[in-house]
């Protein structure tokens, strides 16, 4: 009778515990972050350095913030864009893969350059891999939109785990 319970108790133990020992084997990464240089082209164009962070919100998307500051036409300014982001290859099956995005834009300015106002922000991109042979890492960007004006950004991401 004891035998039997102590069988009992050990296949319990192995039952709860087998699950998690699995689950260490790879690291999920939720929170991914990303370091940028974007260019604003409108009649009050702009310089910018930025820094932005994304979470999932399901296997293709991922939404996000980004806030940066620079150098417009009179004097300093800013902006926060509220992004998702939609990936064509989620699971890093080629080296180099498209995304597409969307969200509102937020650029502060001087009165003299059409003072504070919003955006809607679409755009495009393309990530690179991540360096060869490993599983994380920082992947080079490029994306193009439309937001507040034509923009083009160079972006150096943190790479998540077998994800993108």
């Amino acid at each position: 009778m004891r035998t039997k319970r102590v069988t009992v108790l050990v296949a319990l133990g192995v039952a709860v515990i087998l699950p998690v020992v699995g689950g260490a084997q790879i690291v999920l990464q939720r929170f991914q972050s990303e370091g940028r240089l974007d260019a604003i082209f409108a009649r009050s164009g702009a310089g910018e350095a930025a820094y932005g962070f994304t979470v999932p919100a399901g296997i293709y998307v991922r939404s996000g913030l980004v806030a940066g500051i620079g150098a417009g036409r009179h004097g300093l300014e800013g902006r926060t864009d509220l992004i998702s982001r939609f990936s064509f290859d989620p699971f890093r099956q080629s080296h180099w893969a498209p995304y597409a995005g969307a969200g509102l834009s937020g650029r502060y300015r001087s009165t003299r350059d059409g003072g504070d106002r919003a955006y809607l922000l679409v755009f495009l991109g393309v990530e690179g891999p991540l360096p060869l042979g490993q599983l994380s890492g920082w992947v080079p960007a490029v994306e193009v939109g439309l937001g507040g004006g034509a923009r083009i950004g160079v972006i150096l991401r943190r790479g998540v785990n077998a994800r993108r």
